[in-house]
C-alpha cells in the first residue's frame, strides 16, 4: 500500500509553518462525523489535537429530559464516529507522521534562525575574541 498525493478523505486546510490544520472525512459522507486535526509546535513539543463538533437530537428526547440532565450533570452526551477505509487510514497516518516532522523542522529552523542572531549580536558588540 502506497501513500497517496493528495490522499483520500484528508483535506489540509491550513498550514501556518508551526502548525497545520487537517479535515479528516467520514466514508459515510456525513459533515457532523468529519473530525478535524491541528498539529502545532511551541518551543518544547509536538501537539497533535483531533476534535469534531457534534449536534445532539435535541427532539428525540423530551425537553424534560434535557433539562433535567443539564441541570443535574451540566452537559448533554454526544458521540462522533468517523470510518476510514484501509488506504484511508493509511494516509492518515503517513499525515501525521509528516506533519509532525514538518512542524518540528519549522521550530528547528526558527529556533536556529535566533541563535544566529544573539551570536551575530554578540560579535557585533565586541564581547567575542
Amino acid at each position: 500500500m502506497n501513500y497517496e498525493m493528495p490522499a483520500e478523505g484528508i483535506m489540509k486546510t491550513n498550514d501556518w509553518g508551526d502548525s497545520k490544520v487537517y479535515r479528516i472525512a467520514c466514508t459515510c459522507g456525513d459533515e457532523n462525523h468529519a473530525h478535524n486535526v491541528w498539529v502545532e509546535v511551541d518551543d518544547h513539543d509536538v501537539t497533535v489535537t483531533v476534535y469534531t463538533t457534534t449536534k445532539t437530537n435535541f427532539w428525540s428526547k423530551t425537553r424534560w429530559y434535557h433539562i433535567w440532565t443539564l441541570f443535574s450533570m451540566g452537559y448533554i452526551d454526544t458521540e462522533s464516529t468517523v470510518c476510514m477505509t484501509k488506504q484511508q487510514a493509511f494516509n492518515y497516518s503517513q499525515t501525521l507522521l509528516s506533519a509532525i516532522d514538518d512542524v518540528d523542522a519549522f521550530r528547528n529552523a526558527r529556533q536556529n534562525k535566533e541563535e544566529r542572531a544573539i551570536i551575530t549580536k554578540l560579535a557585533e558588540q565586541g564581547d567575542c575574541e
